[in-house]
């Protein structure tokens, strides 16, 4: 039976998110199970874009500093990484670095930030879809992975989580390709579980302290929840953490394929969780986006209404001009490039959309909504 370790958590105080870690690791068998003196170790944390802590967007920098602080002390030397939205450079890392407090928990733990831009192509051994990988050069150069992800929505995938936290070893905007390539939700998760298997995490630890709801990854609203989590299996970490938001592993993309692929099992009751009891921490009325597509009327009516149903349903991006500062940043990121700037605000080209939502993902400023259809909704409460 895997194990997630279910740690109560409810401030960011460095000392008691120190005890939490510690405590996950005592349940887990131990730091010394997991890491040797001597270990070079990349702690791939979710690093969206340039967000301060307190927006909840980004793994908060007090759960990483003290991770690398007990790692540090075992021996391990440490390295703090992401490959976030947008290019991958040295000056667009150290930003992020900085405000998302990466710069701050790296000095007080002893722990290094990655500044490597470099990327590597590595085969695919044995993975579902992908048979060769571009991936960011760190990870090649270390001897372990823990991912440290936060627990968010997300307007594609439903849920972020340990899983689709290792999409970030892809680098910068080749992720966009993977994106324009992969536009069904079936294929990209089965991406997602490809990338997280080749990357193989030896841990994964979740920020569920401070999560997000609504209109994740980036523009939805801080919501507390008051745990740590910590598991060996990434996959089974995410069938607890969307318990805790009140979604069931068949909503969820990722966790659906990974039942599917026999990567996982999907219950709770498959699950030994450790430390605390799950209940009092589920949130059964935390927001999360509504359904992303209508795939669920394909062959069940002919084509020629099916089409037309299909486009009147489709959820899709409004930009708001009012908002946009004009950066650009969801014109570089739309994989199927359909938006333009004019005047120096995106236009879109909707009927070529791949409703994969990086528009809202990686805009600053939160001028981009994701509009859902009123009858959408009916239709699927119906």
């Amino acid at each position: 039976m895997e194990k997630v370790a279910l740690i109560s958590c409810s401030t960011y105080e460095i000392e008691f998110v120190r005890k939490a870690i510690r405590d996950a690791f005592v349940q887990l068998g131990g730091v010394e199970q997991y890491i040797q003196p001597g270990d070079k170790v990349l702690l791939k944390a979710n690093l969206l874009m340039k967000k301060n802590p307190e927006e909840a967007a980004t793994t908060h920098p007090a759960i990483v500093q003290a991770l690398a602080e007990i790692l540090v002390q075992h021996g391990a030397t440490v390295i703090i990484g992401d490959s976030p939205g947008g290019p991958f450079s040295e000056k667009h890392l150290k930003g992020v670095y900085k405000v998302c407090g990466m710069e701050e928990a790296a000095k007080a733990s002893g722990a290094v930030l990655n500044y490597d831009i470099s990327h590597i192509e590595v085969k695919g051994e044995n993975l579902k879809l992908l048979k060769n990988l571009t991936v960011i050069n760190v990870l090649e150069e270390v001897d372990k992975v823990i991912s440290v992800s936060k627990l968010k929505t997300h307007g594609m995938a439903l849920y972020t989580g340990a899983v689709k936290n290792m999409f970030g070893v892809i680098p910068g905007l080749l992720k966009a390709e993977y994106h324009f390539k992969m536009p069904e939700i079936k294929d990209f998760s089965d991406a997602l579980l490809d990338i997280c298997q080749y990357a193989n995490p030896i841990l994964s630890f979740m920020d569920g302290i401070v999560g997000m709801e609504g209109d994740g990854p980036s523009a939805g609203i801080p919501r507390e929840i008051g745990v740590v989590l910590a598991s060996p299996s990434p996959y089974h970490l995410d069938v607890v953490g969307a318990a805790l938001i009140g979604l069931t592993p068949s909503e969820v993309p990722t966790i659906a394929r990974s039942i599917e692929r026999n990567i996982c099992r999907g219950t709770l009751a498959d699950i030994e969780i450790l430390g605390t009891s799950i209940e009092a921490f589920i949130k059964r009325d935390f927001k999360v986006p509504s359904i992303r597509s209508v795939s669920f009327l394909k062959g069940k009516m002919p084509k020629l209404i099916e089409r037309p149903i299909n486009r009147l349903l489709q959820p899709k991006p409004v930009f708001l001009h009012d908002l946009c500062i004009g950066c650009r940043d969801c014109e570089e990121s739309c994989p199927p490039k359909i938006i333009k700037m004019e005047k120096n605000r995106p236009v879109a080209d909707l009927n070529h959309c791949i409703r994969c939502f990086c528009c809202q993902e990686l805009c600053p400023k939160k001028a981009v909504q994701i509009h859902r259809p009123w009858l959408l909704d009916k239709i699927v409460k119906w």
